[in-house]
C-alpha cells in the first residue's frame, strides 16, 4: 500500500513537489506581482530575502525564498548566550573537540523519554563530524520531549539543514512559511536559518534527527533505474502561508513577549521581542521546509540473485563536493518482497569506507532481533569506518537455512540508517551519560557465530 495509514489523521493542507519553485500567500495580494522588492510591498508588508545557498550559486543550485512579513526577522534586541539545556546541546564547539573515536561497534537500549523537556531541551547530540564553522560535516541526534515548546516561542539553527524522523507521538511543526504535521513514519526537513516551533498534539515525542552542516538534502540520481522510483518527487510536501498578527505600532512596543532561540556553532544564543516571529503572510521561492510519507517509497530490489547495495534504499541525499560520495545519506529498510534465487537475502556481512548508524521506527529489523538487549524501536545502532557489522548469529543461521521462496519481510516495520563518508566520534552523552549502551552488543551478535568450513587442509 503506497501511502501510511496514520492514526493521527492530516489536518494541514500542502503544495506538492520536491525542488520547486512555490508560491503562497495567506491574503490575497500579499504577493507582489512581476518583482520581489517594490518600493511598497503589498498590504503594508516588508519583503525579506531568505538565502540558503550564495548569490552566484549555480542555477541548479541555488536556493532561495522571497517572505513578505508584517515585520523583517531583523527587529529583535541583540542575543545573549542562553545555558545549555543538557550536557550535549548549548555548549559551542566543546561537545566537537571532545568527540571520542572509537572502531567498536555500538548499539543503545531506547533512549529515555523526558516528562520535562520540550524539543529544544530534549534534544542531545550523540555523535558528529567536522565543524558547523566552516560548513563541513554533519551531527546525528536524538530527541525526546515530554511537552510542547511555549506559544510564544521560536528556534533555529544557523549550523545547518535539520532531518528530523519521529518515532514516537506527534510533531505539530510551526515555521515561518507555514505549518507541517509530522506523525512517525512521515520525516520533515527544516532548512538552516528557517525558525519553527514543536508542539505535541498527541503526548510526549521522541525520535533521531540528522543535520547537515554543508549541502542539503537533495533525491538521489536515479541512473539506469529510469525516471520514477524509490522517493518520487510529487510525494514530498510543503506548507502554505500562514500568519499570526501580534505586535505593536512599532517593533519593540508590541502587547507580548516572543522568545526566539538561535543555534549558533552548537551554542545557544536567546533573544526576546515585542511581535510575533509567525508574521509570514506570503512567500514565493525554492528554499522551505518539507515533510514526506515513507510508506510512499518505491522499493527497489533484486528480482534474480544477491542482496543489492543498500544504496538503492536512499531517500535523500546530502552530497559531498565529491560525485558519488555523500556528507550524509537517509536510507529506509522498509517492507519489501524478497525473491533471489539461491541467495542469502538479508544484509550480507560488510566493512565500509561510511560510517552507518542505524535506527529503528517501529517493527523489528530482519538481520538482528529485537527484544531484551536487542535492536528494538527508539535504540539505535553505529558501525563505524571499516568497522566490521552485519546479521546477528540467530538471523544468519535463519537465513541461512531458510525454505527460498517469495517472502515479505518488515511487514509493519522500518528501519533506517544515516550513512556518512565521515568518521563519526561520539560524544560523552552518547557513551556514558545516556547509560544506554550495550555493553555486550558484539559478543550477543557475533559471540556465538558458527564455523561452517568444510574445506581440506592446505
Amino acid at each position: 500500500m503506497p501511502i501510511t495509514n496514520f492514526d493521527f489523521k492530516e489536518k494541514y493542507q500542502y503544495q506538492n513537489g520536491f525542488g520547486c519553485y512555490f508560491e503562497t500567500e495567506a491574503v490575497p495580494g500579499a504577493l507582489p506581482i512581476g518583482q520581489n522588492s517594490p518600493q511598497k510591498p503589498p498590504l503594508g508588508l516588508y519583503a525579506e530575502k531568505l538565502s540558503g545557498t550564495a548569490f552566484t550559486a549555480p542555477r541548479h543550485e541555488n536556493k532561495q525564498s522571497w517572505l513578505y512579513r508584517i515585520l523583517p526577522a531583523c527587529t529583535h534586541p541583540p542575543f545573549a548566550p542562553a545555558p545549555a539545556p543538557n550536557e550535549s546541546l548549548g555548549l559551542g564547539g566543546e561537545p566537537f573537540r571532545r568527540l571520542r573515536h572509537i572502531p567498536n561497534q555500538l548499539r543503545w537500549d531506547p533512549f529515555d523519554r523526558e516528562p520535562d523537556a520540550d524539543f529544544v531541551s530534549g534534544l542531545h547530540l550523540l555523535a558528529g563530524a567536522g565543524d558547523p564553522t566552516v560548513k563541513q560535516g554533519c551531527a546525528v541526534y536524538v530527541f525526546a520531549a515530554g511537552r510542547s515548546m511555549a506559544e510564544r516561542e521560536a528556534f533555529y539553527s544557523a549550523d545547518g539543514e535539520l532531518l528530523l524522523v519521529p518515532q514516537e507521538g506527534v510533531l505539530d511543526i510551526r515555521t515561518e512559511m507555514g505549518w507541517l504535521l509530522v506523525r512517525p513514519m512521515e520525516i520533515c526537513v527544516i532548512p538552516r536559518g528557517v525558525r519553527y516551533q514543536v508542539r505535541l498534539p498527541a503526548g510526549p515525542a521522541r525520535g533521531y534527527a540528522l543535520e547537515v552542516f554543508q549541502g542539503r538534502f537533495v533525491l538521489p540520481e536515479l541512473g539506469p533505474i529510469g525516471s520514477n522510483g524509490l522517493a518520487n518527487a510529487r510525494d514530498f510536501q510543503a506548507p502554505v502561508a500562514s500568519f499570526d498578527e501580534d505586535c505593536g505600532a512599532t517593533a519593540s512596543d508590541g502587547p507580548n513577549e516572543y522568545v526566539v532561540t538561535a543555534k549558533f556553532n552548537n551554542a545557544l544564543f536567546r533573544t526576546t521581542q515585542r511581535h510575533t516571529p509567525f508574521d509570514v503572510v506570503a512567500w514565493h521561492g525554492n528554499y522551505y521546509p518539507y515533510k514526506y510519507d515513507l510508506g510512499r517509497f518505491n522499493t527497489i530490489g533484486s528480482i534474480s540473485f544477491d542482496h543489492p547495495d543498500p544504496s538503492i534504499f536512499t531517500v535523500l541525499s546530502a552530497p559531498s563536493d565529491h560525485p558519488g560520495t555523500s556528507v550524509a545519506d537517509f536510507v529506509i529498510f522498509p517492507p519489501r518482497w524478497l525473491v533471489g534465487e539461491d541467495t542469502f537475502r538479508p544484509p550480507w556481512y560488510h566493512r565500509n569506507t561510511m560510517s552507518e548508524f542505524m535506527g529503528l521506527i517501529r517493527g523489528d529489523y530482519d538481520a538482528k532481533k529485537g527484544g531484551k538487549g536487542g535492536f528494538v524501536p527508539g535504540g539505535a545502532s553505529l558501525h563505524n569506518v571499516m568497522s566490521g557489522h552485519g546479521p546477528d548469529v540467530d538471523s544468519y543461521e535463519g537465513a541461512r537455512n531458510a525454505e527460498l521462496k517469495p517472502a515479505k519481510v518488515g511487514e509493519g516495520s522500518c528501519a533506517f540508517m544515516f550513512e556518512s563518508s565521515l568518521m563519526l566520534g561520539v560524544t560523552d552523552w552518547g557513551l556514558k551519560t545516556c547509560q544506554k549502551v550495550q555493553e555486550t552488543y558484539s559478543e550477543h551478535s557475533w559471540g556465538g557465530v558458527k564455523v561452517h568450513w568444510k574445506g581440506g587442509s592446505a
